[in-house]
């Protein structure tokens, strides 16, 4: 906070004159000295070749890139500075005696988005900083310095600054000492509500990189201090100068003659009648303003012919364009409604646009644009396809109408001769999207008392065939008091450091940070250059999309490609993480082939997933609310780097059966012992031994080593060296933790199961009989309802092959076994205490399925095992792409060719598969992805 006018040495607010200030351990007689200086070294800097080939490196000219950066603590390029910064802060550094340990931070998240901090600039997508401050405040010291490689508008940013500020974490339910000690609620055994100590209060450093320069910007200017007193005098300057110029343009007449303020205009596509050509106005014939809602179908005016928008074409006007200096053919869309306020009467006031709005409407696009607007083409897109179709636009400046195109463009040079152009300028860029055609009204409301204006539909370019031209100047006014509220929320004096470049190469030494929060794209969920190019081209510095990790197919990119790009981003974070630290990746998208491919390439970086939980954003978007597939919490992954001793062990060790146990003692360690869902303890799926086994599996491959043990061998050794608690396996001392939060716990919640494969129905099936051995006539009617949603491509085995496969029957033949006669004995009285070979329990237990000890199950999977891999034999013998097959034939073959280093044959098979079903199966593509690799390695080598 500012404290008597005065801030810390190193950090003026803009839009203070305040010296001196020291930077990087030179001393300057004010920051604007500061920047000036900074500024002659990027300069020199762009001129040298190889600095510019750097991957990521942005599309725009010197100049541009200079006025935009703020060196050396943001540059709309790769920061060449970020080293010297992470030497000054770690040297400043007060390192705690304690060795650093964390478990995962495994609680379920809900945090609300409606925060002045969170709406002071929108994108396309944020996590709300209050979120991310639990994670930083959880895996974190004061001082530490986190790293977001995706980081967007900077919430990450934020969150760091503001684990420095008592009352935000006040806010977020936990408690502060005096001494800046931060407790969290827990539960003792005694079920009594205790305050423990996790964390301290202090502001945390923060690198933040986006390969978008328009998110660097955003991101710059969420995290550098502004006077807000300054800022609002400046601001309000530059509202009353845009208003003495271009006030008239909102200008309409009331009823009484008094002159109003429009506060909207509602501009309607124009189309024409298949029938008889009569032009449509939609918004006229289509949109029942009494009911809110748009008619499926209406009748033509003219003919009467019934019409519905599908069946009617556009109506297309062509005209000489003076901005790129060619004529343009675009659809034709007429003013069908104005909402305006007039001074002095309250309310808002509709009216149809009358003769005078018409003629200043022709008025303002007959004259020319005077000052520089950008006229960018359009690039090839999956998004910007939908505009150049359905409307004509082709460049940039054809989002905007001639009204608002002409004031942002007065606003672009206004803000020229201010001493807070950057500040201003991000405040503008908000509201690009809004003043644009792409702003939508809200049929549903037109006869309701809320607001009309619906906004713009998120991660898209689509323009709506009913159309909100807002006013601008009102627009920026209002968001001023937003950006204010958000300045007098943080402290005067944290500068955050932003550099704009791909995250696939860092100038970070190895092992500086301590701790990572990324939330990146997500296969083809948003294109962020396409929506970013608007906003980038009244930056004219543009992202470079070559490094871009999405899936697009107008880039070539499939989601084998997005695997590949985001692998070199975590392996490089891998590189720059201290060892024994965390990453936490926010995820959201619903496909599981992306889902799959995300986790891939984290392991292949050389990161092992610890936990997975959910991070709920309360206020969805539209197409999470509609669509039924659209996920309504997005997961949080947390993944740790393993410490320099355990890998050095480990390469020792990887031969023997003493590395599997030295894996999975280490990995133990880092996972959560206990989570809660309210007062119920929840399932770990992180400790289930199948999981484990596959974590082993996973490191053991992507290191290039064959696992010493197979399945039966490892829980057999799981079940004689570690503690077995509900299924889960713990070290001895989590048990005893796990059992006493247990006994203060009112129930244990299992993970729900849904049966899609052969996989999740052995699953199903397991969880079904483990506690409750049960007849065959029994169990067939529970697993017949769970198979509505199995794989199209996979074979639906019977459910008696799955358990003769899977499971062990009771013949009658011997002494009831031990799982049986614990059921039994437990839920029938007359059966207690009875020996295990009476003859009413052996009549009770005969023909139960049980789930059979792992000390007894070894044969029974060797035999499974061999009849999947005679079926793994025809899908290696198939000529033609195989359709139908079992999936666990496919993942036990791949697992024997692995161990025969067999790739060429690996790959070939792979190639039979479809391509989701690589995509969406974790197993098979790790071992797909690393065959490959190899394989390629090996022709390199030129063997």
């Amino acid at each position: 906070m500012m404290q008597n006018g005065l801030f810390s040495n190193d950090d003026t607010p803009q839009g203070q004159t305040v010296g001196p200030v020291t930077c990087l351990g030179k001393t300057f007689a004010n920051d604007h000295e500061r920047r000036q200086y900074f500024l002659k070294l990027l300069a020199e800097k762009l001129k040298d070749p190889e600095f510019r080939k750097i991957e990521g490196f942005p599309i725009g000219n010197d100049d541009d890139i200079l006025n935009l950066s703020d060196p050396p603590y943001y540059t709309a390029c790769p920061n060449p500075w970020i080293a010297e910064f992470v030497m000054e802060w770690e040297s400043q550094k007060i390192e705690s005696e304690e060795e650093y340990h964390r478990e995962p931070f495994a609680a379920d998240i809900s945090e609300g988005k409606n925060d002045p901090i969170y709406n002071a600039h929108s994108y396309h997508t944020k996590v709300p900083h209050k979120a991310i401050m639990r994670y930083i405040l959880h895996y974190t010291n004061p001082g530490d310095i986190v790293f977001d490689g995706f980081c967007g508008t900077g919430m990450t940013g934020v969150a760091a600054q503001m684990c420095g500020d008592r009352n935000v974490i006040l806010s977020l339910g936990y408690q502060v000492l005096p001494d800046g000690t931060i407790l969290k609620e827990e539960v003792d055994e005694e079920n009594h509500s205790i305050w423990q100590p996790f964390s301290r209060v202090g502001s945390r450093k923060a690198i933040l990189n986006d390969l978008s320069p328009a998110a660097s910007f955003i991101s710059h200017n969420y995290n550098t201090p502004v006077d807000p007193i300054a800022f609002e005098k400046e601001a309000t300057r530059i509202l009353k100068a845009i208003e003495s110029e271009c006030g008239w343009m909102y200008e309409t007449t009331h009823t009484d003659g008094r002159i109003g303020r429009i506060n909207y205009t509602v501009w309607s596509d124009v189309f024409a009648c298949p029938e008889c050509t009569t032009d449509i106005v939609f918004w006229d014939e289509a949109v029942d303003q009494e009911n809110g809602c748009v008619r499926d179908t209406f009748p033509c005016p003219n003919c009467g012919a019934t019409l519905s928008k599908r069946l009617m074409k556009r109506a297309w006007v062509t005209d000489f364009d003076p901005i790129i200096g060619q004529p343009t053919t675009q659809a034709r869309h007429a003013p069908v409604l104005i909402n305006y306020s007039v001074d002095g009467l309250p309310g808002r006031f509709e009216k149809r646009p009358d003769q005078d709005d018409l003629e200043l409407i022709n008025k303002i696009n007959s004259e020319p644009v005077l000052d520089w607007v950008p006229s960018n083409e359009l690039p090839d897109g999956f998004n910007t396809e939908q505009p150049k179709k359905s409307h004509g636009f082709t460049s940039v400046h054809h989002f905007y109408t001639k009204r608002n195109l002409k004031v942002l463009a007065a606003l672009r040079r206004l803000l020229k001769s201010s001493n807070m152009e950057k500040q201003l300028l991000c405040l503008v860029g908000d509201q690009l999207p809004r003043a644009s055609k792409m702003h939508k009204i809200a049929i549903s409301r037109l006869n309701t008392n809320l607001s009309k204006t619906a906004g713009v539909l998120a991660g898209t370019l689509y323009v709506p065939s009913n159309q909100i031209e807002y006013c601008l100047i009102s627009m920026i006014g209002f968001r001023i008091a937003d950006i204010i509220s958000y300045q007098k929320k943080r402290d005067g004096y944290t500068r955050q450091i932003v550099s704009t470049a791909s995250t696939h190469v860092m100038e970070i030494k190895d092992n500086s940070i301590d701790y990572m929060f990324f939330d990146p794209p997500f296969g083809s969920n948003i294109n962020y250059s396409e929506l970013n190019f608007l906003w980038e081209a009244w930056l004219k510095v543009f992202t470079n999309n070559g490094p871009e990790a999405i899936e697009n197919k107008i880039q070539n990119k499939s989601i084998n490609e997005y695997r590949i790009l985001m692998t070199k981003c975590f392996r490089e974070s891998y590189r720059i993480l201290k060892e024994g630290r965390w990453l936490t990746v926010e995820f959201s998208n619903t496909k599981a082939s992306v889902w799959n491919n995300i986790q891939s390439a984290l392991t292949e970086a050389g990161f092992i997933v610890a936990n997975v939980s959910a991070l709920d954003k309360k206020q969805h978007t539209i197409k999470a609310l509609t669509t039924p597939s659209a996920v309504k919490q997005d997961l949080v992954i947390s993944a740790y780097k393993p410490n320099k001793n355990f890998e050095e062990r480990f390469s020792s060790e990887a031969k023997t059966e003493e590395g599997v146990w030295d894996f999975v003692q280490t990995h133990l360690q880092y996972l959560p012992v206990t989570k809660l869902q309210g007062q119920s303890l929840l399932s770990i799926p992180e400790r289930d031994p199948r999981i484990l086994f596959d974590q082993l599996v996973a490191y053991y491959v992507r290191k290039g080593y064959q696992v010493p043990l197979d399945s039966r061998e490892f829980q057999l050794g799981l079940s004689k060296r570690f503690s077995e608690r509900d299924g889960m396996y713990f070290l001895h001392e989590q048990a005893a933790e796990y059992d006493k939060k247990k006994m203060t716990s009112k129930s244990f919640m299992q993970p729900s199961l849904f049966v899609k494969d052969e996989a999740s129905a052995i699953d199903w099936l397991r969880q079904c009989l483990k506690d409750k051995p049960q007849a065959f006539s029994d169990i067939n009617p529970q697993f017949m309802q769970q198979l509505s949603g199995w794989s199209k491509n996979e074979v639906v085995l019977d459910l008696r092959e799955l358990l003769i496969q899977n499971f062990l029957c009771y013949d009658s033949q011997d002494d009831v076994p031990e799982q049986i006669h614990s059921y039994l004995s437990s839920n029938w009285k007359e059966l207690r205490n009875l020996p295990k070979n009476d003859s009413s329990l052996i009549a009770k237990a005969k023909d139960r399925w049980y789930v059979p000890d792992p000390n007894k199950s070894g044969d029974l999977e060797k035999l499974r095992e061999r009849s999947l891999l005679k079926e793994f034999e025809e899908y290696k013998a198939a000529k033609k792409k195989l359709k139908l097959f079992r999936i666990e034939a496919v993942r036990v073959g791949f697992k024997k060719l692995w161990e025969q280093q067999d790739f060429a044959t690996l790959i070939n098979v792979s190639d039979k598969l479809p391509s989701n079903v690589l995509e969406e199966d974790p197993i098979l593509l790790m071992y797909y992805d690393q065959a490959l690799t190899l394989s390629q390695t090996d022709t390199d080598d030129g063997w």
